[in-house]
């Protein structure tokens, strides 16, 4: 099995002090349309090594087993592993940094790696154009939200 990385990068009128919270999974229930999730360690507060599992969302073909992998608030850094059994996982990276008072530059990192022929039938059938266009939408609605 082969994996591939995605990575995409959008600017936004807003601090990372502000758009980082937002990118947890408690975050995304404000700005993504249907998002919800369910605990697995309990509590709603990130960290390292916190648990949750979501319905299918964003590509994912199978309900999905998020584990944050590294929690960095204070240099606004996510990531998760994201993981669709039998399907395949995806390393997940969001990375806000301030680009001048107000303006910040969100940079959304997916390095998927196929558990089966299906896991791998996805990867082959995504190219940078359709990742850039999801990212886009990340944007798109974090305006919608924030307003601006």
């Amino acid at each position: 099995m082969n994996g591939k990385k995605f990575e995409a990068a959008f600017e936004i009128a807003e601090t990372p002090e502000r758009l980082f919270p937002l990118f947890s999974a408690e975050g995304e229930k404000l700005w993504v349309p249907g998002w919800d999730y369910i605990p697995v360690t309990g509590g709603t507060e990130t960290h390292e090594d916190f648990m949750f599992m979501t319905a299918n969302h964003d590509f994912a073909t199978t309900n999905a087993i998020w584990i944050v992998k590294k929690y960095q608030p204070r240099y606004h850094f996510v990531q998760f592993y994201k993981i669709e059994p039998e399907d395949k996982i995806a390393i997940v990276s969001v990375k806000c940094r301030l680009m001048d008072q107000r303006r910040s530059r969100v940079v959304v990192g997916y390095d998927y790696v196929a558990l089966s022929k299906k896991g791998q039938d996805f990867i082959d059938d995504h190219d940078q154009n359709d990742y850039e266009a999801f990212i886009g939408q990340w944007k798109l609605l974090l305006e919608q939200y924030l307003k601006i």
